[in-house]
């Protein structure tokens, strides 16, 4: 891999990780039809560290406020709230990633799966965006929605399902703004990315791996780069647009990806 391609995926990760098209559905149809070498583990690690700076500084203040709420007499009730529903929409996640880590890497990287979850998902993003009553504001998340959405991001462990994607549809369907949808599932990405992350490079140590190069540099600072980008570019759009243009993309790409595998 060289640091071109290396940018290209750090690009790739960084754009898809937050819009609702999926990162994993995308990254699965660039090293198949583009026929990129795959960076390894080391490197999928490196580009989602990438995209976790880029929702912590974006969110910085946020996270902030949640870290004083912990301390005693310190931050306020609201962000020590918010810690808790993050953590809530956390578990779910975490047990799907821990549980289906084998099948995810296997049996899930074939693009006729990512063709029927793109277009799957495109259709319940399309009711939601249709039918839901945009009328909860984020204030008003509680216990029992964060564990929705959590439930939801579960299914993400499937490429091309997208974790903002479906935590977003679920948010909608449960009645809340798309800006809110949209805030609740970059903060939510957090934690999950984290724990991933974490968890993959204890893999790394005990393999041994040997140590990075500039273009796992380059990719990580692409990635970090694009996702911050994306995020202030899709919470701003949000407030005065629909998720249609998203709906319209995964459904062009399940349907051209299908017909390259049928060709």
């Amino acid at each position: 891999m060289n640091g071109l391609e290396a940018v290209f995926l750090g690009v790739i990760q960084g754009v898809t990780e937050f819009l609702p098209v999926s990162s994993s559905g995308h990254l699965v149809l660039a090293e198949y039809f583009l026929h990129l070498e795959d960076g390894g583990l080391a490197f999928d690690v490196i580009l989602h560290m990438g995209t976790l700076v880029a929702v912590l500084a974006y969110f910085y203040r946020d996270w902030m406020a949640m870290l004083l709420s912990v301390l005693p007499g310190k931050g306020n009730d609201a962000s020590r709230r918010l810690l808790v529903l993050l953590i809530i929409g956390t578990v779910p996640g975490a047990v799907a990633g821990f549980l289906l880590e084998h099948a995810a890497s296997t049996y899930f990287r074939s693009p006729w799966v990512v063709v029927c979850t793109l277009s799957g998902v495109a259709v319940l993003l399309f009711l939601a965006d249709r039918v839901a009553r945009h009328a909860r504001d984020f204030g008003r998340f509680g216990k029992g929605d964060a564990a929705l959405v959590g439930l939801s991001q579960a299914l993400a462990i499937v490429p091309g399902v997208s974790r903002s994607g479906i935590t977003m549809t679920c948010a909608l369907f449960l009645g809340f703004t798309r800006e809110a949808a949209a805030r609740f599932s970059f903060l939510l990405s957090a934690p999950i990315i984290a724990g991933a992350g974490l968890y993959e490079t204890i893999k790394l140590i005990r393999e041994g791996s040997s140590a990075l190069d500039i273009n796992y540099l380059l990719g990580f600072l692409a990635s970090i780069i694009s996702g911050y980008l994306v995020i202030a570019f899709l919470m701003n759009y949000l407030k005065r647009h629909t998720f249609m243009p998203f709906v319209v993309y995964r459904l062009i790409l399940a349907a051209i990806v299908a017909a390259v595998l049928v060709v």
